[in-house]
């Protein structure tokens, strides 16, 4: 995927670490990971990722507020869950949702359709 950057919102070390290394095979930029809202915020704040893989709870806190800073600035993510699409956060319904435990080859398929072309 020549280089787009992907920012990675995700608590388990062991998760963020497979996910990090299915994206750089797949020619992907990681940015990241981010284990909580904080962290995830402080790198919107610094610099616009191509998109997100966003898992909604963070050793129990919501990522509520980094969906909603993601879709009012137009950045396409992938919330990855264990609790499938019925447990999205209102005004969320619409995300593409990954069911976890997921393929990584499906998690770089989906970010390649979501992935606007430079």
């Amino acid at each position: 995927m020549d280089g787009r950057r992907i920012l990675v919102v995700e608590d388990e070390a062991l998760v963020a670490m497979l996910v990090e290394d299915a994206l750089l095979d797949a020619g992907f930029t990681v940015i990241g990971p981010a284990a909580t809202v904080e962290e995830a915020m402080g790198f919107l704040a610094a610099e616009r990722p191509d998109a997100v893989v966003l898992d909604l709870n963070l050793a129990g806190e919501t990522s509520t507020p980094v969906a909603d800073a993601l879709a009012s600035r137009g950045i396409p993510y992938v919330i990855a869950t264990g609790y499938g699409a019925s447990g999205l956060p209102a005004g969320h319904q619409q995300a593409m949702v990954l069911a976890k435990p997921y393929d990584p080859s499906e998690l770089t398929a989906m970010l390649g359709r979501i992935c606007t072309p430079a």
